[in-house]
């Protein structure tokens, strides 16, 4: 009689297991992406990536070559025509230019760290006391500024909000019409 072996569980899988932030991640960067053709051909570029994970590890070379590609790198009739085209300069960093390309195929979280950073400098807005708010206990002054609203201004920030997310939605209904 032959006696049975357990079967093994690889140890990406154990370890998942014992800890569920890491179960998570990795069904995070498994997602699939919807690759984009490129206007003229009809084409998907070879590199680009099938998952999140594949976005993750491209290379420098390998989003120069999906940024002149996809019509981004040298200003042409074609790159505008894209749902999302970006501004490629020379002499990016590798960061820059996988934000950029991040933000060009749709991933969420790709926003230009220039607004953010000029917000964040502004993080000394004065309040309505006069004092200057820092970074530290600016969730505090928001909620405060809010409670301060009248009803008036409330309803005008969410109208505003409600057109933001309508615009937003049309961006990607635009973009993903075709799935």
């Amino acid at each position: 009689m032959e006696t049975q072996r357990p079967q093994r569980v690889p140890l990406g899988r154990r370890r998942a297991a014992a800890n569920p932030t890491l179960e998570t991640k990795l069904a995070q960067m498994a997602l699939p992406l919807a690759p984009l053709v490129q206007l003229t051909t009809g084409q998907v570029h070879p590199a680009f990536p099938a998952t999140l994970l594949g976005f993750w590890l491209l290379t420098d070379e390998q989003l120069d070559g999906l940024a002149a590609f996809y019509h981004q790198r040298t200003p042409c009739r074609w790159t505008a025509y894209y749902p999302c085209p970006i501004t490629w300069r020379a002499g990016l960093s590798l960061e820059e230019k996988r934000r950029k390309i991040g933000k060009f195929i749709g991933l969420r979280g790709c926003d230009t760290p220039g607004a953010m950073a000029a917000a964040a400098a502004a993080a000394g807005r004065w309040r309505h006391d006069g004092a200057r708010e820092t970074a530290h206990g600016r969730v505090e002054a928001d909620v405060a500024d809010i409670l301060r609203q009248s009803e008036s201004e409330a309803v005008q920030r969410a109208r505003r909000e409600a057109v933001r997310e309508l615009r937003e939605e049309e961006m990607w209904r635009r973009k993903m019409g075709w799935y």
